[in-house]
């Protein structure tokens, strides 16, 4: 054995602009929040000598100052934070690609991504690897991100990504083969492609290339113990603040390789930490701006509306479904359930507590479909395998009954307004802009079997504003699950 280093590595990913620690179930004490992890991070890196904070994409979307500053206030407190290196996620797009590279501008550390390319001119976006020498060791970093980046951004024809697991394994080794060299003692890959796709994409990696780690993301995923495939191990840190993966390495500068490690998900409250008070204060200077703007009431439900998991079926996601329902008169909506942010909302709810909620200010658009298609559309999404925590998945409207069934895999029975739906008919179908651009990965409707029964039209440019205006109007709104999506075993 050759001359050794102990390393300490913390993680997060999917972060999505959980700025604030909250009370932990029934009362007591306080959990995650910026101020805490930062105090957490500062701790651990007075105690230990070589000490690495990482991120694995989406530090953005999701709260209301976010949205309200559109990234740029993120950027600001991540700089705050002061990771060493940090991998694109899918929601770092959500402003469009000129604004990312705004962001990418603001950003006082380095962004790594390998497969976000402008297509034309074989160039890569983004820096395609980072190295941080610590301690005289050398560890590379390089990022890979999900194919959902390019849902959000595929109308611009100049831009592409190899998506696949293949051709994410491929742009590796690009990295691996061009700027891995003989002095590299660690090789660390940041992934935003969901747990069981970082599982996938490490039986293809080649030995030769010497990846050690996969820290991912996007499925917010918790773990209890890294899983360990190819050799690789890798991790996920769930999502928000509320918890922080750390790895303790021992690395061999002769053979490259870790030969000591322990994991652990550290949970983020009062006990691990003092807070960050100097970060608290740097936060509120944006919350106080949001807070004038945005402190209205804009309803009150009858009881509080939950969204636990966007793969079933939610009074939450039932209440914005049925909202958009009532104000275009379409006889089915498919309301993204990744587009409702929160798992919980109400009784009260001002703007701000509605924009965090429901941040994606999108158009809406009618679609005239055959029952057919409609049917093709439900038995696409409702399939198990999507429901995986990495696949799209929807809110429906009152008027809907579906049931799928598991062990058949297929769609058993659909009904709208009462009556089983008829190929031959035609349904006019809700979808949010973005979604109705990625009908065909999400759906498996064409353009065509989109207007199969007539034209389609927008219905309304902002969701936000038909959301708002109907809960306006609708004080005490009650909104129960009922069955309109049933999944049989």
């Amino acid at each position: 054995m050759g001359e050794t280093r102990k390393f300490t590595i913390l993680h997060s990913n999917d972060m999505h602009g959980d700025f604030f620690a909250e009370q932990a179930a029934g009362g007591g004490e306080l959990i995650g929040g910026l101020p805490l992890l930062s105090g957490h991070i500062n701790k651990v890196r007075a105690e230990e000598e070589n000490v690495l904070f990482v991120i694995s994409g989406d530090m953005v979307q999701g709260s209301i100052i976010d949205s309200d500053f559109k990234g740029t206030s993120t950027m600001q407190i991540m700089n705050y934070l002061a990771p060493d290196v940090v991998a694109l996620g899918n929601h770092e797009v959500d402003y469009g690609l000129p604004h990312l590279l705004f962001l990418e501008k603001i950003a006082n550390f380095p962004i790594v991504n390998a497969n976000l390319y402008i297509k034309p001119f074989e160039k890569r976006m983004m820096r395609p690897y980072h190295i941080i020498n610590k301690a005289g060791f050398d560890i590379m970093f390089t990022g890979i991100l999900t194919e959902k980046v390019m849902d959000s951004i595929n109308l611009d024809e100049l831009i592409g990504t190899f998506v696949t697991l293949e051709e994410a394994s491929t742009e590796v080794g690009k990295i691996c083969d061009a700027f891995k060299n003989d002095d590299i003692d660690l090789t660390i890959l940041l992934t935003h492609i969901g747990f069981e796709s970082d599982k996938q994409l490490a039986t293809m990696l080649r030995p030769e290339w010497g990846v050690d780690l996969i820290i991912g993301g996007h499925s917010h995923t918790v773990l209890s113990q890294p899983a360990e495939v190819n050799n690789v191990l890798i991790v996920q840190a769930g999502t928000g603040t509320n918890q922080i993966g750390r790895f303790d390495i021992v690395v061999d500068d002769d053979t490259n390789a870790i030969v000591e490690w322990k994991w652990q998900l550290i949970p983020i409250d009062e006990h691990i930490a003092e807070p960050d008070l100097r970060m608290a204060e740097f936060i509120e200077s944006f919350k106080d701006v949001v807070d004038r703007k945005y402190s209205v009431i804009v309803t009150k439900f009858a009881e509080q509306l939950t969204h636990p998991r966007r793969e079933v079926e939610t009074s939450l996601g039932n209440l914005i479904a049925d909202a958009i329902a009532d104000t275009t008169g379409a006889d089915v909506v498919f309301l993204g359930a990744g587009s409702v942010r929160v798992k919980e909302l109400g009784p009260a709810v001002s703007l701000m507590d509605l924009l965090g909620c429901f941040p994606y200010d999108d158009s809406l658009t009618r679609f005239n479909v055959s029952g057919a298609a409609l049917k093709k559309a439900f038995a696409r999404w409702m399939r198990p395998e999507n429901r995986d925590g990495e696949g799209e998945c929807y809110q429906v409207n009152r008027a809907v009954r579906a049931t799928y069934s598991d062990s058949e895999k297929r769609l058993v029975s659909l009904e709208v307004n009462g009556k089983p739906v008829d190929d031959g008919a035609a349904y006019g179908l809700i979808l949010q802009g973005y979604h109705a651009k990625n009908a065909k990965p999400y759906l498996d409707l064409d353009p065509e079997e989109l207007t199969s029964a007539g034209p389609s039209h927008v219905s309304a440019t902002s969701a936000q504003t038909v959301i708002r205006e109907w809960l306006a109007l609708h004080q005490n709104a009650v909104s129960k699950v009922e069955g309109r999506l049933t999944y049989q075993a």
